[in-house]
């Protein structure tokens, strides 16, 4: 096979979870920096016209969308895998948290950490108020499952996982959430794992856990 490429930045939880993947399923794969310079170039909107990270090449293929990468990732290299179920309702399931992942996890957790450590122009509070939503129903859910979608790990966790497992870098707790906590530290004992950079807490960060 040829050497896939992967366009990112290492503080991406959208670059991350398909690393994670990469990783996970052994494939090798050439890393490319692409910082705001990069995306913004006319070599990079050629790939992808949206300027937006991950993007990932293998051979003519361009693929855009962490999400969409994944599932093109086990479809290709690991279709017989837990990664990404065939049967229907399991498959329904890690569509469900696909969807959490870039609904509930973007725009409460995810959008957290961006404001508070990159300055993004979003809603702080707004964000702050879906992570109060989204996270006690994440507990639940965990609190009866080992997993997201199925009693195996697959692209649902590895979608969540990332900006869920930083929350704390957003100044969003995980104090209150032992079964969050519990299924983090599962994923990031899988074959394969490596964190994201860490970054500098919030205030008050000695309340928080990661």
């Amino acid at each position: 096979m040829q050497t896939l490429k992967l366009y990112g930045v290492p503080v991406s939880g959208h670059c991350h979870r398909v690393e994670l993947l990469l990783r996970m399923l052994d494939l090798p794969y050439e890393y490319r920096a692409a910082p705001e310079t990069v995306r913004s170039s006319e070599a990079f909107l050629r790939l992808n016209p949206f300027g937006q990270i991950p993007v990932l090449l293998d051979g003519d293929q361009v693929l855009t969308d962490s999400n969409a990468i994944l599932v093109y990732l086990v479809k290709r290299y690991a279709p017989a895998s837990h990664w990404l179920p065939e049967e229907p309702y399991a498959a329904a399931q890690v569509q469900v948290w696909l969807s959490k992942a870039a609904g509930e996890v973007r725009y409460g957790p995810a959008s957290c950490r961006m404001v508070k450590q990159f300055s993004v122009a979003e809603n702080y509070q707004s964000a702050v108020a879906i992570s109060e939503r989204f996270l006690p129903q994440l507990e639940q859910h965990l609190s009866q499952n080992q997993f997201l979608a199925t009693d195996r790990p697959t692209i649902a966790d590895l979608a969540c996982y990332s900006y869920v497992a930083v929350a704390p870098e957003g100044g969003i707790s995980l104090k209150p959430y032992p079964a969050i906590q519990r299924w983090a530290l599962e994923i990031a004992e899988l074959p394969g794992f490596f964190p994201m950079p860490a970054l500098p807490l919030p205030e008050s960060a000695e309340e928080l856990i990661k």
